[in-house]
Parts: structure tokens; C-alpha cells; sequence
């Protein structure tokens, strides 16, 4: 299946009890599916996984999925560091008719590249559901390599990868092993294009939650043919792709949802708001990208 060019990894509403906002999240998602996203990935590092419960986790792929239907994809974050975790919370997440899974490479274990091929296969034999595989190796400590990719390709459900180390060198390797239909989606904004050209399917986005409607323009163009105007799109968004990460994600892009009109709340601890200064930084970038 095709999950579409743009997945929004939508952030986690919270109340001012940091309790999540269910209803919020509706709303959110529902915003996100108008505004340029073919998907929604729930409960993935934007979302705030770590620090969520399994009960909450449930209800938000219940309530997202309710909420956009058939129009749009959800994926729902159910991998962690255990795989027997995983292999529960993904057994779950199917109950509530969400479309595929997000399996994120098992952090601070630092398994090997067979541990992670045999996690990775364990997960796809537990569900029928489409699994998309998240490699992000600042966050994890472990890349998963494209040699072990190739391999997790041949199970018939693992038919994607967000691809987030940050290297145009490993997404040319994947290409060049991987089968032409299996999908590779950018883990980073700022990649989304280059990977378009190295024969990517889209974006698992952080941008999308404010530029959504304008990285549409972007792809659209790209798909057309029209590579002058796709590439004036990524210069023009590219300081946006680049300033929600002034600090740790996702502290900045919910900082910019609550400006935004959205009551998408605080963080949970460890991690901490927005500085003053950082509001300020994102506020005046938000402006900048919208008016130019």
C-alpha cells in the first residue's frame, strides 16, 4: 500500500495538567489532513512516545483514526527498546483499526545489526498490519544499515522505512538494494527534496504541522516535472526545516502549534518548554516564511 507523500508526526496535545487532550488531538489531526497531509504518524518521538502510557497511546490511535477515517492513513508508534513490548502494544494498536505501524530501532540496548533484523522480523510476524521501520541514530545509538534492510524487505509486511540518519550516501545504498516499490520516506524535513531525487516517496514531517500546505506545493511540483519551482519551495521553507530544531524536538514545533491557534499544551518531564528567547526565534520565523 501507499501511505502517500506527506506523514504528519503529529504532536501530543496537553491539558494544564499535562494529561492528554483528547479531543485536541482530534481537532489537530483533523487540521493536518486539511492542510497538506496524506497521513498521520501517532505516537511517534514528535508525539512525546517515550512519555506516554500504553492506555494512553491506545486511545489516541482510537481517536485519531475515528477522526480522519478512510480519507487519510494513520501509523501508529507502537516499537520501543523491548520487543515484547512492542509485539503487545502492536497486537493492541490493530484492535483499534489503525492503518500500519511505525517500529523505531530499539534505543540504548545498541543491538547488533541481526538483533535488529530479528526485533524487526518478530514485529512483522505478530500483525498484518503494513510496518514501516524508523531508523534514527542520533536518537538510538544503532543505525540500521541498508545491507539489514534488504533483508527485512523480503518479509511481505515490512514495506517502508523512515530513513533518519541525516545521509543522502545511505539513502543512494538503499536504492540501490532495496526493491523499486518498497517506500523510504525522509526522517528530516530539510531532506525531503534531495530524497524526492534520490527516489524517496515523501516525508515523515515535523514542518507540516505549520507548512503543510505550502511542502504540498513542493512535492506537487516535484511530481509534475517542475524542478525549478520544487527547489524555490525548499529555499523558501528551508529555514523553517531547519529552525524547529533550534532545540530538542519536539519542544519548538509545539511551541509553534500553540501559536498556532491550537491548544496542544506543555511537555511532559524531562523535557521542558520553550525559552522565551526560542518563542521569540520561532514566532518571528513562522512570520517570515508565511509572508515571504
Amino acid at each position: 500500500m501507499g501511505f502517500g507523500p506527506i506523514l504528519t508526526a503529529m504532536v501530543t496535545p496537553m491539558n494544564q495538567s499535562l494529561e492528554v487532550d483528547y479531543a485536541e488531538a482530534k481537532r489537530l489531526a483533523l487540521f493536518l489532513t486539511e492542510h497538506g497531509s496524506d497521513g498521520i504518524v501517532v505516537c511517534g518521538t514528535t508525539g512525546e512516545s517515550p512519555t506516554l502510557s500504553a492506555e494512553e497511546k491506545l486511545e489516541l490511535f482510537r481517536v485519531v483514526k475515528k477522526a480522519v477515517g478512510t480519507r487519510r492513513t494513520v501509523i501508529a508508534g507502537t516499537g520501543s527498546n523491548s520487543t515484547d513490548a512492542s509485539i503487545r502494544l502492536t497486537k493492541l494498536a490493530a484492535e483499534t483499526g489503525v492503518d500500519g505501524i511505525l517500529a523505531v530501532v530499539p534505543y540504548y540496548n545498541k543491538p547488533s545489526q541481526d538483533g535488529l533484523f530479528r526485533h524487526f522480523r518478530a514485529l512483522a510476524q505478530a500483525t498484518d498490519l503494513p510496518v514501516m521501520l524508523y531508523n534514527v541514530p542520533g536518537r538510538t545509538s544503532a543505525n540500521l544499515l541498508p545491507a539489514t534492510v534488504q533483508r527485512l524487505a523480503e518479509i511481505p509486511n515490512i514495506v517502508a522505512l523512515k530513513e533518519a540518519a541525516g545521509s543522502t550516501d545511505q539513502m543512494s545504498e538503499l536504492k540501490r538494494l532495496l526493491p523499486p516499490d518498497f517506500q523510504i520516506y525522509s526522517g528530516d524535513d530539510s531532506l525531503t527534496l534531495p530524497f524526492l531525487a534520490l527516489g524517496g516517496s515523501g516525508v515523515v514531517s515535523v514542518a507540516a504541522h505549520v507548512i503543510g500546505d505550502e511542502m504540498k506545493e513542493m512535492i506537487n511540483a516535484w511530481q509534475r516535472g517542475d524542478v525549478k519551482t520544487a527547489l524555490q519551495w525548499h529555499l523558501k521553507l528551508y529555514p523553517m526545516f531547519k529552525g524547529i530544531f533550534i532545540t530538542t524536538n519536539p519542544v519548538p514545533i509545539k511551541a509553534l502549534v500553540n501559536m498556532s491557534g491550537f491548544k496542544a499544551g506543555g511537555l511532559r518531564l524531562p523535557l521542558v518548554d520553550a525559552t522565551e528567547g526560542e518563542r521569540e526565534y520561532l514566532a518571528k520565523l513562522l512570520k517570515e516564511v508565511k509572508e515571504n
